[in-house]
């Protein structure tokens, strides 16, 4: 329960800086309404925009489909609904696309104003993966029935499997995988919750598992934070101010872990973004080849992606073969059409790019023609000649699979874990401006680069492991990694 207590106090901390009082008091209900007319001119320029210049509109869903998603979603802005509200909406449509690098967010505006609305809020985090719910954290520390460990069957009459379908309908993911959105899931149950359902209910009915095996029934209070007196406000602001010790702890990006015991490295990356990752890497392989480490660790299990030359340059001390990106890097048109007139400014830059890196190719469209061609050579320096292991899960994502892509076959690297949330046939990884909707204000990301990794591999799922590791319940009571079990025990027989 250590994490459950750190979150609880951040919460604490945010509350000193918004004003508890207003905070715990506001509802969703109570949120600024639009206009429908204004809601459905804005599912129209998103429409018109999608059709325009997503390169992968129609890949998993054909046009009829997606245009009667797009029916539906206008159908639904009959009356004046909330930001909030509608940005449900617009999620919902965009998954059906079932891209995950297309998806809907507040501008930093709207998220700073929605910021008051943020308590109450459902107070478990929960571990999900397919019909599964299992508690990892609750702000009532003191709870002695929902702890770490047990499993949530329903919530409020509501069961798992229905539930997390509900959720999973405003997520976006590559394909048909769910994995990337069962860790979206798990990062922040609470938030997806309050997105889905909104934050109408004072106190939750929650079925769960006791040690027993029994079926039970509990209920549990929505959380908002205790209001604190006049001054202890001051006297914790005052503290905090004057302390020359009280940082916040900023998790490390990148770490390596040498076991000279096991002959083994680790390597987690949790990102391919970040300055100094170059630097990272290169001074990572050279410790590992002095120190003349025969396994190597590459957790990318929370990495959600990156920059393409981070991931490439990390397949270059692994792969003991030339490769290529991909096989087709593809765009409908050079420009980009019929967007709102609030964002040529933000898509300027991704115009421009697109002019200047693109060619026309027989048949239409443009190409990136140096991803689909030039071939890259492993590094001779450094390079690492042991068993590879590399961990994935739902949210090893975008440029972490464009890492995995080209070792798949490669006999010394093993996968372990589950089916990636990133694609295995494809992606839409290459530049991605952002989109205004002038009305509402909402946000969406719009990939103008279809890649396809490899034109022989089937589409629709992720990156299918070697070794499959699911998440178990007991694991998580324990606090045991069991895909990091797995790996050390499959190098302890192997040595």
């Amino acid at each position: 329960m250590r994490g459950c207590n750190g979150y609880k106090l951040v919460l604490v901390f945010c509350c000193l800086f918004f004003g508890v009082s207003s905070i715990a008091q506001k509802k969703l209900a109570d949120a600024p309404k639009i206009a429908p007319a204004k809601l459905s001119q804005d599912l129209h320029t998103l429409h018109k925009v999608l059709e325009q210049n997503h390169p992968s509109m129609y890949w998993y869903t054909p046009k009829d489909s997606m245009d009667y998603y797009f029916a539906t979603a206008i159908a639904s802005v009959k009356d004046s609904m909330s930001a909030w509200q509608f940005k449900n909406i617009v999620a919902s449509y965009l998954a059906n696309i079932k891209c995950g690098h297309t998806s809907v967010h507040f501008s930093p505006k709207l998220t700073k104003w929605y910021t008051a609305f943020r308590f109450p809020q459902f107070p478990l985090q929960l571990k999900v993966w397919k019909d599964s719910a299992v508690v990892i954290g609750n702000l009532y520390a003191k709870d002695s029935i929902l702890k770490r460990g047990t499993i949530v069957t329903s919530i409020n009459q509501l069961p798992v499997s229905a539930l997390v379908d509900s959720m999973y309908s405003i997520i976006s993911t590559d394909g048909n995988s769910i994995n990337f959105k069962s860790q979206v899931l798990t990062n922040n149950f609470s938030n997806w919750y309050k997105a889905r359902f909104g934050n109408q209910d004072s106190v939750y009915q929650i079925s769960y598992i006791d040690s027993l095996g029994n079926k039970q029934t509990t209920q549990i209070a929505a959380y908002a934070p205790p209001k604190p007196k006049k001054d202890s406000i001051k006297k914790t602001t005052e503290t905090v101010s004057k302390s020359k010790t009280i940082k916040p702890v900023v998790p490390k990006k990148w770490t390596l872990l040498i076991d000279s015991a096991t002959n083994t490295a680790f390597i987690n990356l949790s990102s391919f973004s970040g300055r100094g990752f170059k630097k990272f890497i290169t001074k990572s392989f050279r410790n590992i080849k002095v120190a003349g480490v025969k396994n190597l660790v590459i957790d990318l299990r929370s990495n959600g992606g990156g920059y393409l030359k981070n991931s490439t340059l990390l397949t270059k001390y692994v792969s003991d073969h030339s490769f290529k990106i991909a096989d087709s890097v593809f765009a409908n048109n050079r420009g980009i059409r019929k967007i709102p007139f609030g964002s040529y400014f933000s898509v300027m830059g991704h115009t421009l790019a697109k002019l200047m890196i693109s060619k026309k190719m027989d048949g239409g469209g443009y190409h990136l023609k140096r991803y689909e061609t030039h071939y890259y050579q492993p590094f001779t320096k450094n390079h690492f000649d042991g068993h590879v292991y590399i961990l994935q899960g739902g949210f090893t994502f975008s440029a972490s699979t464009l890492f995995t892509s080209p070792l798949i076959k490669q006999k010394n690297v093993t996968i372990i874990g589950e089916e990636t949330g990133g694609g295995y046939y494809g992606n839409t990884a290459i530049l991605i401006p952002t989109i205004k909707l002038p009305r509402s204000k909402l946000l969406f990301r719009l990939p103008l680069y279809r890649m396809v990794m490899d034109k022989t591999r089937p589409k629709g799922g992720g990156v299918i492991p070697d070794v499959h590791v699911e998440p178990s319940s007991y694991a998580i009571k324990l606090g045991v990694d069991n895909k990091l079990e797995a790996v050390k025990k499959m190098i302890q027989e192997k040595n």
